[in-house]
């Protein structure tokens, strides 16, 4: 799959995972690579051939932090579209983002990411997030946190 200038969408899937924890907390991962490397966002990554949304999930997920999660539910698609200096399509993700609890593991940074943390919610300002990760966190606390 050619993910940098693709002859179509790449589905690209994340992971709102959330803890009780300090009045609830998210988990946020910095990214290594591009088209975001530096930047704070939600666990995830492409989705393999033969594999469901939610198997893509729980692989991208425990790849990339060591934890696993409970029950999945569907939260949002959000469109992740990136142009070159030139106006060319360089990157596109369709991207299904699924809400749940973490359940196991243990917490360690996976090869695509540069970090790992539990943040809590109040905090999520303070990480530079892009829009559609806050209001993707705001429906998954809505949905799995009293």
């Amino acid at each position: 799959m050619q993910r940098e200038y693709p002859a179509s969408p790449v589905v690209g899937i994340g992971i709102c995972l959330l803890r009780r924890d300090n009045g609830g907390e998210v988990l946020l991962a910095r990214r290594g690579k591009a088209p975001a490397a530096g930047t704070w966002s939600l666990p995830g990554g492409a989705q393999e051939l033969g594999e469901t949304a939610e198997e893509a999930a729980r692989r991208e997920l425990f790849e990339e932090t060591g934890l696993v999660a409970g029950e999945m539910h569907l939260a949002a698609a959000v469109d992740s579209i990136h142009r070159d200096a030139q106006g060319r399509l360089r990157f596109h993700y369709t991207i299904i983002d699924f809400a749940a609890l973490a359940a196991g593991g243990t917490l360690r940074r996976g090869d695509d990411v540069a970090e790992v943390r539990w943040v809590p919610l109040g905090a999520i300002d303070d990480y530079g997030l892009w829009s559609e990760a806050i209001r993707v966190i705001g429906i998954s606390r809505r949905m799995l946190l009293p």
